[in-house]
């Protein structure tokens, strides 16, 4: 009798499973469509940057066609209810379970450092330009450092430390390889021989790595560390003031505070669109505070760069410099970009720039194939042609 009890639970057990299931799936659906039609609860947006497909509207001739289903199916592929949530799910159980990414060229290292893959391709080589490129480009830097210097305004080179080249120990295997010339030796050859004013933040930051109290790298950033941008700052502050025999204001801090890396010490990581940020060694966020300016001065900056310049335009240069200004890949104009989207297309590029008294421009070792973006050239050009 009770062997028969056992048997009939055990049965209605397994009845009850599809029954379950089928519930579970039900339920799925209708908070799904329910959240797809109504936008009841609110979800957090995707890092990045993403162009979902817009909704069209219903023709017959699109529709015989076949381009209003393809568009439709893109429309739902990227709006359906708590999308995003299930690409962090996604996302999530890739990283934790397996050490994979699906972010677009993102690498995960040993240790679950991360990189981009052209950080690694700048580390190796596999970027490099050619000697007879750089040695035009650099020719032209240095006859436009004399020309400016003519007109008593500076222009200055500086080299950002890439993550492959911070940090190669952690490059995962499959991508070890002899290392050939890289970009960055030539361009140090040429700052040597024509005296280029330059401050070489990727050789400085290398060769004493592990002298620093606190990380200068992140182990989930892409960019050098907002402590990093710190220290650099004021090296760019007291290279201004020697190479033009003037006392500026400076940057100081007294306290410095530790905590989970945030904001761009951790972009690789927020790029990833987890749904827990991986833990990983705190970093440091010295409280900034800058001299009085009375009785000091401050020239106007103008500065064309990459990314890497994002954190150090972030600690407030305007408390150091007068009319400062970042062109972001020389194209896109910051502070204005804040509000509208103002480019260098909406500006004489060549007047703007005899309105500054210091010129830089900074870019990491992968981005030194395309050193100043055009800048350069379009500068010798209106000087010399």
């Amino acid at each position: 009798m009770q062997r028969n009890y056992i048997k009939y639970l055990i049965d209605m057990k397994i009845r009850l499973i599809p029954i379950i299931l089928l519930s579970v799936l039900l339920t799925l659906f209708v908070v799904h469509f329910t959240q797809y039609q109504f936008k009841w609860k609110y979800v957090t947006p995707l890092n990045g940057y993403y162009v979902n497909a817009e909704k069209i509207k219903f023709s017959w001739k699109d529709w015989f066609s076949g381009s209003y289903q393809e568009a439709q199916d893109k429309y739902l592929n990227d709006h359906f209810g708590f999308r995003n949530v299930f690409i962090r799910l996604n996302h999530q159980l890739r990283f934790s379970l397996f050490n994979k990414v699906k972010t677009a060229w993102v690498i995960v290292g040993k240790e679950n450092y991360l990189y981009e893959e052209n950080y690694i391709k700048a580390w190796y080589g596999d970027d490099f330009i050619g000697q007879d490129s750089i040695e035009k480009r650099m020719y032209k830097l240095k006859a436009l450092q004399d020309t400016l210097n003519s007109l008593e305004k500076k222009i200055i080179m500086v080299l950002a430390p890439g993550k492959g080249s911070f940090y190669p120990q952690y490059i995962p295997n499959e991508f070890h390889k002899e290392k050939t010339t890289t970009n960055i030796e030539v361009y140090r050859q040429y700052v040597e021989k024509l005296q280029i004013n330059c401050i070489d933040f990727q050789r400085y930051f290398i060769d004493n790595k592990d002298n620093f109290t606190y990380p200068i790298y992140p182990q989930y950033g892409i960019h050098w560390s907002h402590y990093c941008s710190c220290l650099a700052v004021d090296s760019v502050v007291r290279y201004v003031e020697k190479l033009n025999n003037i006392e500026m204001p400076h940057i100081f801090w007294e306290k410095v505070n530790m905590n989970q890396p945030h904001y761009r010490d951790r972009d690789i990581a927020d790029a990833m669109n987890l749904f827990f940020p991986p833990r990983t060694f705190d970093m440091a966020y010295p409280e900034i505070q800058f001299e009085p300016c009375a009785g000091k001065t401050k020239p106007s900056l103008l500065v064309i760069a990459d990314s890497f310049y994002g954190t150090l335009f972030d600690i407030g240069l305007d408390s150091l410099f007068s009319n400062h200004h970042w062109w972001y890949y020389n194209k896109e104009i910051y502070p204005e970009n804040y509000e509208n989207r103002f480019t260098t297309d909406h500006i004489n590029p060549h007047e703007e720039m005899l309105k500054y008294d210091v010129i830089i421009i900074l870019a990491a070792d992968t981005n030194l194939p395309g050193f100043g973006w055009g800048f350069i050239e379009n500068a010798y050009e209106f000087f010399y042609f």
